[in-house]
C-alpha cells in the first residue's frame, strides 16, 4: 500500500446554526462589520464575519486548548489551512514575532 504525502481531508460538510440575538449584541456586530469593512474596504456580511471570529477567540483560549487536549478532544484549528498574518494576539501583533 502506498502512503500519501497529503493526509485525508477533514470533514468539511458545514453546520448550519440558528440563534437568537439580544438587540444589543447584533448592533455590535454590525458596528464590527463596518470596521472590517473600513479597515479592509471590504464589506462582509455579518454571518459571514461570525464564524471567524468564533474560531479566533477559541483559538486565543489557552485555558480551552488545555482542557480539550486533556479531554482527548481533536484540535481542529489547523484543518484548514489559514494565512498566518491574519491571526493576531490580543496586543494586535502578529503571533509569529
Amino acid at each position: 500500500m502506498t502512503l500519501m504525502k497529503l493526509s485525508k481531508l477533514p470533514d468539511r460538510t458545514p453546520v448550519k446554526l440558528s440563534m437568537t440575538l439580544p438587540p444589543n449584541l447584533a448592533a455590535r456586530l454590525r458596528d464590527y462589520a463596518n470596521f472590517y469593512a473600513e479597515t479592509y474596504g471590504t464589506r462582509e456580511e455579518v454571518a459571514d464575519l461570525v464564524p471567524f471570529m468564533l474560531e479566533a477567540f477559541l483559538d486565543g483560549d489557552a485555558d480551552f486548548r488545555r482542557v480539550s487536549r486533556a479531554n482527548g478532544v481533536r484540535d481542529l484549528s489547523d484543518a484548514a489551512p489559514r494565512n498566518p498574518e491574519d491571526r493576531r494576539t490580543r496586543k494586535g501583533q502578529d503571533q509569529g514575532e
